[in-house]
C-alpha cells in the first residue's frame, strides 16, 4: 500500500506542460543484427506507450536514437532529453531495459544519481526497476555491468571478424575510397571510377609540381570540382549537401588522398586502432606495422609517382615574393652533418642571385652542431642539377646498355659505402640523444644546488628538447634509408622510364627535380688554391650518384671580394630592421651629446643665426640663377655660330 500511495502522489504532482513523461528508445546496428525485430524502435515504442497508458502517465514525449551504440552518450536525442531533465521539465523517464539507456555502468550510475537529485522517476520496464521503490535499484549495478560486458563482448567479436577479413587481403572498409567504385559482380573488388580518378591523378601531379595541399584545395574549389562526399552522394543518389559546401575542398581532404597507398594498387589494412572499445578517436599505427597486399586493384597512379608525392610533402617550402616556393628546398643536404640546408632569400633576390642561397641550418643554431656554413648560391645549385640531369639523360639515351651495366656494377659498392656512412651517423645521433637526456637531468639537479633561475632553466631545457626532436627525426630517416638499401630491383628500368618521359629538358621545373633527383649533398668550399672549389654530389632517384665515364667535375670559381660582399648582404638583409634601429639610436645619442656640450643661446642669438642661414640660402639661389643664365647664353651663342658656319 505504501508503494501504491507514493506512486499516486508522485503522479498527481506532475504538471501538464513541464512534467513530461519521457519515453526513451535506442537501437544500435549490432543490437538490430543480433536481436532482430524483438528490440526494434517500433517494438520499444509500443511497450513504453502501453506501460505509460496502464500506469496513467500523460503528457508523453518520445526520445529516439536509432543506429547509435550504447557505449557513447553523445547521442542527439539523449542529449536533448538530458537538457529537459536539467531544465526541470521531466518528471518520469521510462526505458524498455537498462541496456537501452547505455552500456557503460559508470556513466549510467552517474545519470541515475542525476535523476534522483532532479526528482525524476526512472523506470526500466523489463528489468522491474522503479526508482520510487529504492529496493529495485539494488540490482541496477549488476544489470549495468552485464550490459557493458555485452558491449565489450560484441566489440571483441567484431574485432576478430575484422582482423580475419583484413588478414585475408580484403578491404576493411565497405565504401571504396574516392576514385574507385564497387564491382557489380564482386563487392570486394574495386574498379576505377574515371571522373574522380582523373582528379586524383591531377592532385598527385600538382603535388609533384611543388604545390601544397591547401594550394591544391583552393584550385579545386575555384574550379568548382565536386568534393569527394558530394560526388559520391550525387553518384549513388544520396542527399547532396548544400550548394555552398559541395565544391568546398579542404587541405585535409587533399592530404588524405595523397597519403593513401591504395591509389597505386595495394590494400593497406590495420592503419589505425583503438585502445578501448569505448574510444571514438582512432590512433594511427606506424607504417611498418601496416599489413599490405600487392596488386589488389588497378592502380590510379604508379608507385613511383606516389612515392615522389610523399617525398614532396616532407618539407614545407617557403614562398618568395612572387608566391612561388623554392623547389630545391627539402632536396639539399649538408655534406658534413647530414641535415637539410635552409634557403635564404634577401629582399633583392630577384635582382642579385647572391641573395638567394642555401646554408646548413645547424650552423646558425646555438650551440653550433656544424662547424661551417656550407654557403652555396641557389643559381649554382640549379645549374649543376640541370647539367647533371641533361648529361645523364643524354648518356642513357645514347648508351642504354652501357648505363645498365655501370649502374649494376656500382650499385653493390655504393650501397655498402652509403650504408656505412648512414650507420655512423645513426650511432652518433643516438649517442647524442642519450647525452641530451643526461644533460637535461643534470640541469634540474644543478638548478637546486646553484639556484639557476626558472626562466633560464626553461630556455636551456627547451633548446635541448628541440635538438632532441631534430635528432629523432633524422634517426627515423636514417633507419628508413638503411632499410631501403636492399631494395634495388628494377631501379634502372624505373630511371630509364623517367628519361624516356622527357625528350628535351631546357628548364629545371619542380616536376623534373622531384622525378629525377633524390637529394643534393653540398660540402664546404675549399679556398686554399685561391679559387672557390666546392664539391656538390647529385643523387638521382633509383640509381644514386652516377658519374658519366670520362666526365670531369667543375667547381664554382671563387671571387673573395664578391664572396665577402655576398656574406655582408645576406647578413644585412637578415638583420635589416635591427641594424636600422641601432643606427637611429646611435644618431639620436650623438645629436643629444652634441647639444649637451654646446652653451645655451639667447633668443636674439638664435634669431641672428637663423637670419644668417636664410641669407646664405638666398645667396646660393642667386648664384645658381646666374650660373644657369650663363650656360643658356653659351648654348645660344654656340647654336648661332653653328648656323652661320652651315650657311
Amino acid at each position: 500500500m505504501m508503494n501504491t500511495r507514493q506512486t499516486t502522489n508522485r503522479t498527481s504532482r506532475k504538471p501538464d506542460k513541464s512534467g513530461l513523461c519521457a519515453l526513451y528508445s535506442r537501437l544500435s546496428k549490432d543490437d538490430e543484427m543480433r536481436c532482430g525485430d524483438s528490440i526494434s524502435i517500433k517494438h520499444q515504442r509500443e511497450i513504453l506507450e502501453k506501460f505509460a497508458k496502464n500506469n496513467g502517465f500523460s503528457n508523453i514525449s518520445h526520445f529516439v536514437d536509432d543506429g547509435v551504440s550504447g557505449t557513447t552518450f553523445q547521442r542527439d536525442d539523449w542529449q536533448r532529453l538530458i537538457a529537459e531533465v536539467e531544465a526541470g521539465n521531466v518528471s518520469v523517464l521510462c526505458v524498455k531495459d537498462m541496456s537501452r539507456m547505455g552500456r557503460d555502468h559508470v556513466q549510467v550510475g552517474l545519470y541515475l544519481e542525476m535523476f534522483r537529485k532532479k526528482g525524476v522517476r526512472f523506470i526500466a520496464v523489463e528489468n522491474s526497476i522503479d526508482s520510487i521503490n529504492p529496493e529495485t535499484l539494488e540490482f541496477a549495478p549488476f544489470i549495468n555491468l552485464m550490459a557493458e560486458y555485452y558491449a565489450r563482448d560484441t566489440s571483441r567479436k567484431i574485432k576478430n571478424v575484422l582482423h580475419a577479413k583484413g588478414n585475408s587481403g580484403k578491404h576493411m572498409t565497405n565504401v571504396p575510397i574516392y576514385g574507385y567504385k564497387k564491382s557489380e559482380t564482386d563487392k570486394y573488388l574495386w574498379l576505377i571510377d574515371d571522373e574522380p580518378a582523373a582528379i586524383v591523378r591531377r592532385i598527385f601531379q600538382m603535388t609533384v609540381d611543388g604545390k601544397g595541399p591547401y594550394q591544391i584545395a583552393r584550385t579545386l574549389t575555384d574550379e568548382k570540382v565536386l568534393r569527394p562526399s558530394a560526388y559520391v552522394a550525387l553518384r549513388d543518389g544520396y542527399e547532396i549537401p548544400a550548394y555552398d559546401d559541395r565544391y568546398n575542398w579542404g587541405g585535409r581532404s587533399v592530404t588524405n588522398i595523397i597519403e593513401k597507398p591504395e591509389y597505386y594498387g595495394v590494400t593497406a589494412n590495420f592503419k589505425t586502432y583503438r585502445e578501448s572499445y569505448k574510444d571514438k578517436q582512432e590512433i594511427r599505427r606506424p607504417r611498418e606495422e601496416w599489413v599490405i597486399f600487392e596488386d589488389t586493384q588497378q592502380p590510379i597512379v604508379d608507385k613511383t609517382t606516389w612515392e615522389t608525392a610523399q617525398k614532396c610533402r616532407v618539407v614545407r617550402r617557403r614562398a618568395n615574393s612572387t608566391g612561388e616556393p623554392n623547389p630545391l628546398t627539402g632536396l639539399v643536404f649538408c655534406g658534413d652533418c647530414g641535415s637539410r640546408m635552409s634557403n635564404h632569400r634577401g629582399a633583392l633576390a630577384y635582382k642579385y642571385d647572391s641573395q638567394d642561397s642555401y646554408s646548413c641550418n645547424q650552423y646558425s643554431k646555438y650551440p653550433r652542431k656544424c662547424e661551417t656554413m656550407h654557403y652555396i648560391r641557389t643559381s649554382w645549385l640549379r645549374t649543376i642539377a640541370l647539367e647533371t640531369i641533361r648529361a645523364v639523360s643524354g648518356f642513357v639515351k645514347e648508351n642504354e646498355d652501357e648505363f645498365v651495366r655501370l649502374v649494376r656494377e656500382a650499385s653493390e659498392l655504393q650501397s655498402v659505402e652509403a650504408a656505412k656512412i648512414q650507420r655512423k651517423q645513426l650511432a652518433a645521433h643516438q649517442k647524442r640523444c642519450v647525452e641530451l637526456d643526461t644533460l637535461i637531468k643534470r640541469l634540474f639537479e644543478d638548478s637546486v644546488k646553484t639556484g639557476l633561475s626558472a626562466k633560464r632553466l626553461e630556455i636551456l631545457v627547451a633548446e635541448y628538447e628541440q635538438e632532441q626532436e631534430d635528432l629523432e627525426e633524422q634517426i627515423i630517416e636514417l633507419k628508413t634509408e638503411l632499410e631501403q638499401f636492399n631494395d634495388d630491383s628494377n631501379k634502372t628500368d624505373k630511371f630509364i622510364k623517367i628519361v624516356r618521359k622527357y625528350t628535351d629538358i631546357t628548364e629545371l621545373t619542380a616536376t623534373i627535380l622531384n622525378e629525377y633527383i633524390e637529394k643534393i649533398v653540398v660540402f664546404e668550399a675549399d679556398k686554399s688554391s685561391g679559387r672557390r672549389e666546392q664539391r656538390v654530389d647529385i643523387y638521382l632517384n633509383f640509381i644514386g650518384k652516377f658519374s658519366i665515364p670520362g666526365q670531369n667535375e667543375e667547381a664554382e670559381p671563387f671571387d673573395p671580394a664578391e664572396h665577402r660582399k655576398a656574406q655582408f648582404r645576406a647578413y644585412y638583409y637578415r638583420n635589416r630592421e635591427k641594424l636600422l634601429a641601432e643606427k637611429s639610436e646611435r644618431r639620436a645619442a650623438e645629436k643629444a651629446a652634441k647639444l649637451a656640450t654646446q652653451p645655451l643661446k639667447t633668443p636674439e642669438e638664435l634669431a641672428a643665426e637663423e637670419e644668417i642661414r636664410r641669407e646664405k640660402k638666398r645667396a646660393y639661389q642667386r648664384e645658381y640663377q646666374r650660373e644657369w643664365q650663363r650656360k643658356k647664353r653659351e648654348q645660344k651663342n654656340t647654336l648661332a655660330v653653328a648656323q652661320e658656319q652651315s650657311a
